[in-house]
């Protein structure tokens, strides 16, 4: 008897849970969000929402909702915990990513970049020094201009090349790709910088899910990840 109301009530929280998500579902696609994921947050009575826009919260019954980054203050300083809700999508790209790994790596980033880009220039041209430092860099494609202009027709030729790294080093020269393809995995990579608020190139995701806009010289990087690890 015991076993069997212990199962009604586990039976009870798991259909309050699912009507709870059921609501903000219904009331964020109203708003016209897409893609709707509800999850746990790390606040008791809130939801994290990963939507096509991004990464909301709201509260459990939907009526409230709250848009902007998330940060858990600690002993070091306060740290951005939103990213985390996209972590296991971006991983899921990574067989699709242009990686530059380093031998003795202590870092990985994640960087979101415009092969346009100048300061994507910069950084790409500091690839080494990066490595030497402990710093894997893997590359996102994200065309500022947007998915129907000729640079994400580019990326996605670069990103479906037969050797993609050779590809981005030409294209980074100087020497884009002659062919133009139908944008997919561009596509793809696009909508995640969003999610993640990207809104120019180069950023950077952390290990951990945090956002790094804009460059950082190779021995900065290395100082901000550490101050994150």
């Amino acid at each position: 008897m015991k076993k069997f109301v212990t199962a009604l009530s586990l039976m009870a929280i798991s259909m309050a849970a699912t009507a709870d998500n059921a609501q903000i579902t219904t009331q964020l696609k109203k708003l016209g969000a897409t893609n709707i994921e509800v999850k746990d947050s790390p606040i008791s009575g809130i939801k994290t929402v990963v939507t096509n826009e991004g990464v909301l919260y709201t509260t459990e019954d939907g009526k409230y909702v709250l848009q902007g980054k998330l940060f858990e203050l600690t002993d070091k300083g306060p740290v951005d915990v939103t990213g985390k809700a996209l972590l296991a999508t971006l991983e899921s790209y990574k067989n699709e990513m242009i990686v530059y790994p380093a031998k003795n790596e202590k870092h990985v980033v994640t960087v979101f970049m415009d092969i346009t880009c100048g300061y994507c220039q910069k950084l790409h041209s500091e690839i080494k020094e990066y490595n030497d430092l402990g710093i894997t860099i893997r590359y996102l494609a994200f065309p500022r201009g947007g998915l129907g202009t000729k640079t994400a027709k580019e990326m996605e030729a670069i990103f479906t090349a037969k050797d993609p790294a050779f590809a981005l080093d030409e294209a980074e020269k100087g020497n884009p790709p002659k062919e133009l393809k139908a944008v997919n995995i561009t596509k793809k990579h696009y909508e995640l910088g969003v999610q993640f608020g990207v809104r120019g190139t180069p950023s950077i995701v952390t290990r951990s899910g945090e956002l790094i806009g804009g460059y950082l010289p190779p021995k900065e990087l290395l100082s901000a990840l550490e101050s994150v690890k």
